[in-house]
C-alpha cells in the first residue's frame, strides 16, 4: 500500500469510478441498458471514439462493463453494465442527492471568493499605484 492510499483508503476507487468519462459511460448504461458502441457514443457526443474505446475496454477489464460480441455480417458488439457496476447505482444517486441539495452553496462560496479575490485584487493595485 503506497502512502496515498494509506491517507486516503478510498483513492484507488475514487480512481476507478470517477476517473475521465468512466462515470458518464456507467451512468449511460445503467439508464439506457445494453447499447452498441455507436448508440453509446451518441449519449455522449463530446467523446472520441478512440477515448471511448480505450475507456470500454478498461471498464470491462475492471470488471464494470461486459461486452458481448456477435459474430454475424457485419459483426455486432453490446455493451453493459455488469453486475459490479449496477452496485455503483446507490453512490451515484448518493452523489445526485447531495449535488442537488449542495450546489447552490457551492455556487454561491465560489461567487463570493471570486468577488472578495476581485476586491483583493483591486485594493492591491489601487495601493501599489499610491
Amino acid at each position: 500500500m503506497d502512502a496515498v492510499e494509506q491517507a486516503c483508503p478510498i483513492n484507488p476507487v475514487i480512481d476507478l469510478v470517477f476517473s475521465r468519462w468512466t462515470t458518464p459511460i456507467l451512468w449511460v448504461l445503467d439508464h439506457h441498458g445494453r447499447l452498441r458502441f455507436n448508440e453509446l457514443q451518441r449519449h455522449l457526443p463530446t467523446i472520441t471514439p478512440k477515448v471511448l474505446t480505450q475507456r470500454l475496454r478498461q471498464l470491462e477489464r475492471d470488471g464494470l462493463v461486459i461486452r458481448t460480441y456477435h459474430a454475424e455480417i457485419p459483426p455486432r458488439v453490446e455493451y453493459e453494465i455488469s453486475d459490479l457496476g449496477r452496485t455503483l447505482t446507490p453512490l451515484f444517486s448518493a452523489i445526485t442527492d447531495w449535488s442537488a441539495t449542495n450546489f447552490p452553496a457551492v455556487s454561491a462560496a465560489r461567487r463570493a471568493y471570486d468577488t472578495a479575490r476581485e476586491e483583493e485584487e483591486a485594493w492591491a493595485q489601487g495601493w501599489a499605484q499610491d
